[in-house]
């Protein structure tokens, strides 16, 4: 005959008679650790318990079965059999006291497998239907370039050391002027470099023939663009080595993502050779980061400034920790790196409290924003409006915004954080990263919810944001 174990219907009796477990034993004549260890299933119910059980508390005979509780351990059994449960499967016993102790636990088990099988197999449907078409399945060539470059704080140590040691041997004064590079290119490589229109649309900036040896640029180029080019001809024939170990390092998923990477790697060398690291960090502190100081003591551009600051994190010299980014009209973030705790979003537009998005307004100045993000920290924020011509009449003029920032706690070596009141906590805008990741929950610039949280909506309640965030 097999045992009987009903502690959760004793203890559902003695919860609706209100009585101690002392007080329950006395009734049935009982003593009081005998009824714990029923209650507890430590001890199978005998005949003449389940007798006073029924006289003395109404229980019903007919509605105990062993056959749920049987059924209910064949369920766990069949959950926990499950690989994703491998190393942690408990026995039969744990399954039968899960069973009788706590059936409704038993019960959410089972339930909670069910739809975690339910999604797995939606998934691999989905999984099924994406890998037919393996280019949806791998991240793009930039997405690949991007995250690299961001997980290598956007410095490359060798290329950078190898591009100020070529300046140092250029100029002696750290600028460098486009007859420097061009006549470096002559000498060490015998190329010659014209100017002039290079096509109809005047959209080609730079060619190059290298049978022919011989290097063109558009001539409506500004003079800092001219030299930042000439000094990524100069990174792609003299700094290959150094750039095929890096991209060897990588390991791209993406065979063109190396082609990508080998572009922003010679970028980040003509960067280094325009603006060497050590004269561009110690200009940077005598200016306390004035932009424009900067850039007229270099001949560049008010962005190779911005985005040079962000990457002066060589170590045990590195400069302040900044954020930057390039926005377009559109809100897309085209060039982003942050040296402060402060990350872009993979994904999605720039929160539009950010003065970035103003900076279109406000062409030939640069304006200050005091912003304070969700986790406390605050930043000064500097933005400004950079157009880029490669023609005259008619040829195409691209506009951008930049962003440079860093933390509040660097205000004494930031020039644009004079005359602000830094101690009103009022005089901080707040700014978030992400629509779909900010916790703001009343901001009335939000586009949409949270990905993580629940939304309520009031047909009687109208406010600027038509949602309530729960």
């Amino acid at each position: 005959m097999k045992k009987l174990f009903i502690g959760r219907q004793i203890r559902a009796l003695r919860g609706d008679a209100k009585l101690t477990q002392r007080d329950f034993a006395e009734r049935l004549g009982l003593s009081t650790s005998y009824v714990n260890q029923l209650e507890n299933n430590q001890r199978p119910v005998s005949a003449p318990v389940l007798l006073g059980l029924s006289e003395q508390f109404g229980l019903d005979l007919a509605q105990i079965s062993v056959d749920d509780d049987d059924r209910l351990v064949a369920a766990l059994s069949e959950v926990f059999a499950d690989p994703v449960f491998a190393g942690h499967r408990p026995g039969l016993q744990d399954f039968k006291t899960v069973s009788q102790s706590a059936p409704d636990f038993a019960h959410a088990m089972v339930r909670l497998h069910h739809a975690y099988r339910q999604m797995s197999e939606q998934l691999a449907m989905l999984d099924d239907r994406l890998t037919r078409d393996e280019a949806l399945t791998r991240p793009t060539p930039y997405e690949e370039v991007r995250d690299f470059f961001h997980f290598e704080n956007n410095y490359i140590h060798d290329l950078d050391v190898a591009a100020e040691e070529l300046n140092a041997r250029l100029s002696t004064t750290g600028r460098v002027f486009a007859r420097d590079l061009v006549e470096h290119l002559d000498a060490r490589h015998g190329i010659s470099v014209t100017r002039h229109r290079l096509a109809p649309d005047a959209s080609e900036i730079r060619r190059y023939d290298a049978a022919a040896k011989q290097l063109s640029l558009n001539e409506a180029l500004p003079e800092s663009t001219i030299v930042f080019q000439l000094a990524h001809q100069i990174a792609l024939l003299e700094a290959g080595g150094i750039m095929d170990d890096v991209l060897a390092r990588a390991r791209f998923q993406n065979e063109d993502a190396a082609h990508v990477a080998r572009i922003g790697l010679a970028n980040a060398f003509a960067g280094a050779l325009v603006l060497p690291y050590r004269a561009f960090l110690r200009t940077a502190q005598e200016t306390r980061h004035d932009l424009d100081l900067i850039a007229d003591r270099f001949g560049t551009s008010l962005e190779q400034v911005a985005h040079r600051l962000s990457t002066l994190q060589r170590p045990r010299l590195k400069g302040i920790p900044f954020f930057f980014a390039r926005v377009d009209r559109a809100g897309n973030i085209t060039k982003r790196h942050s040296a402060t705790k402060l990350q872009f979003a993979r994904f999605g537009a720039a929160c539009p409290l950010w003065n970035v998005h103003r900076a279109f307004e406000s062409h030939g100045t640069i304006i200050r924003q005091l912003a304070e993000t969700p986790d406390g920290s605050r930043y000064i924020s500097l933005a400004a409006h950079v157009v880029k011509k490669s023609g005259g009449y008619g040829g195409p003029v691209l506009h951008y915004a930049i962003a440079l920032g860093t933390e509040i706690s660097h205000a004494r070596d930031i020039v644009y954080c004079d005359g602000l009141d830094l101690a009103r906590d009022a005089a901080f805008d707040p700014i978030g990263i992400s629509c779909r990741i900010c916790e703001r929950l009343t901001c009335a610039q939000r586009s949409v919810p949270p990905l993580n949280r629940a939304i309520s909506i009031d047909s009687d309640h109208r406010r600027l944001v038509p949602y309530e965030i729960r």
